[in-house]
């Protein structure tokens, strides 16, 4: 990435951005900010969203882990910060490939977590008849108990028969 000022002898920017973002093949994901934006405020604005100082190099940031879903993350860097500094009267540009604005969301990253996979395995057991019991058959006629018939016309408790 170059910073938008490079190269151009007057010192103009040749795209109209106060923040720039973009890909280094060195350090990866990066972000700078045109010489007119106090250092410290772009220090302070980039930092907030992950971003480190470049040893050797002022005024370029690169992105803390980048190998943590470092193109979401810088995408959403590029984002957050054109809500917020729209209304200091800042702008933000960024290459294609990091510009929400231009670009469709990358998937989200498919996360391996072994306790939902089980829970969602034992619930989808739990909602299916198990092949192992077969459908209950209906009551066959056959030989009926006989029922209990109570003495003298009361009904027997269980228990010891006495009573307080």
């Amino acid at each position: 990435m170059r910073h938008p000022c490079a190269g151009n002898p007057r010192g103009k920017a040749l795209l109209p951005n106060d923040f720039y973002f973009g890909t280094h093949p060195d350090h990866g994901f990066v972000a700078a900010a045109h010489p007119s934006v106090p250092a410290h405020l772009a220090h302070w604005y980039l930092e907030c969203e992950q971003f480190e100082p470049v040893p050797h190099a002022p005024g370029l940031y690169r992105l803390t882990n980048p190998e943590q879903d470092g193109l979401r993350r810088a995408r959403q860097a590029v984002h957050d910060l054109r809500v917020v500094l729209h209304h200091h009267g800042y702008t933000v540009g960024a290459d294609y490939a990091l510009d929400p604005a231009l670009t469709s969301p990358p998937a989200p990253p498919e996360v391996r977590n072994r306790i939902v996979e089980r829970r969602h395995r034992i619930a989808q057991a739990a909602a299916t008849r198990s092949p192992q019991r077969a459908i209950a058959p209906a009551a066959a006629p056959g030989p009926s108990l006989p029922s209990a018939v109570p003495a003298a016309g009361r009904p027997q408790s269980a228990g010891s028969g006495r009573t307080r």
